[in-house]
């Protein structure tokens, strides 16, 4: 009777944004930069890697979808983060806020798929060059892209439909920037701490996590040790140069994972909370097409010949 009684939650509301509110529009129009960096940035490579007929390797393939997701992965929180910073109402409904999680999950964990995907092109490149090509075929890398993609958005979706059956009655306040998963299970109607599938699901989420880390980093221990075996200085520089990048990429995506999803009981306060989220959802597409536009001439040069001359983005320098 007593359930019966309680009132049910149509929304929630982020908490965490009143710590921001003395200098709201100040974040606001940081944050807003740092999106429409991100957008277009990304947007840039991607369509420069479209474009551009030499571009079109395995490399950069992925290169180019990595891209392509992080101009969505974005999308799916900072919008939001920027209406609550300069709204009085900093609620989402329910199902907004499932929606939220979802897409942020599985283009999050679509882009871990891609990423380690990455990692086992750059190695059959390097440690088996006379073989890529025929290994490496259009087909397989399309293959690949596409199972990252079907993966990532499946691994999230029984969660997520599992959520959206528990009652939500009592307070209804996140304590978070955007909606994730241990905020929303605090606020349910129900003891989810003693559920043995959450605790199931948190084991699955960490041995994947735990898993791409130790492929990669197997990976790439191979990998510098053929680069080390490379007579000419030349030669182990452009090796290692196609590497870096993605290296860099891999270790801020899964750095912040890590300290987002592997901290196990341990509690942080708000401003380490707050500051890991932002890595989570921000720093890695900020970083994305800085690295990759700046550190490799090939995709600098596409994107000064397809849009800067062609004045699409009149602001990139020559």
């Amino acid at each position: 009777m007593e359930n019966e009684n309680q009132t049910m939650a149509t929304e929630f509301l982020f908490t965490a944004f009143p710590h921001f509110q003395d200098g709201g529009f100040l974040f606001f129009f940081l944050l807003l930069l740092i999106y429409l960096f991100i957008i277009i940035g990304n947007a840039m490579v991607f369509i420069a890697i479209i474009l551009d007929f030499h571009l079109h390797t395995p490399m950069y393939f992925f290169i180019g979808v990595l891209a392509f997701l992080e101009i969505w992965y974005t999308t799916t929180t900072i919008p939001k983060m920027l209406t609550n910073l300069i709204s009085e109402q900093k609620t989402i409904s329910i199902a907004g806020c499932l929606l939220q999680m979802y897409f942020f999950h599985s283009i999050g964990i679509t882009e871990a798929y891609l990423l380690t995907t990455m990692a086992i092109d750059r190695y059959l490149a390097i440690c088996y060059p006379l073989r890529y090509s025929t290994i490496m075929t259009s087909q397989l890398y399309i293959r690949l892209t596409l199972g990252c993609c079907f993966f990532g958005f499946l691994t999230p979706l029984p969660e997520i439909a599992w959520i959206s059956t528990l009652p939500f009655c009592g307070p209804n306040q996140i304590n978070n920037i955007f909606c994730d998963f241990d905020p929303i299970l605090n606020l349910a109607c129900v003891d989810t701490g003693s559920i043995v599938l959450i605790k199931i699901v948190d084991i699955v989420h960490a041995m994947e996590i735990i898993s791409a880390i130790l492929l990669v980093t197997l990976a790439y221990i191979r990998i510098i040790g053929v680069i080390l075996r490379i007579q000419s200085s030349e030669g182990r520089h452009k090796a290692f140069s196609t590497c870096a990048s993605h290296l860099a990429i891999f270790l801020t995506f899964f750095g912040s994972v890590a300290l987002m999803y592997l901290r196990f009981n341990a509690k942080y306060s708000f401003f380490w909370d707050t500051t890991i989220s932002l890595m989570f959802a921000v720093l890695s597409p900020f970083l994305n097409p800085i690295i990759y536009s700046l550190r490799n001439k090939e995709i600098k040069g596409a994107i000064k010949k397809y849009m800067f001359q062609s004045k699409i983005f009149i602001f990139y320098p020559k």
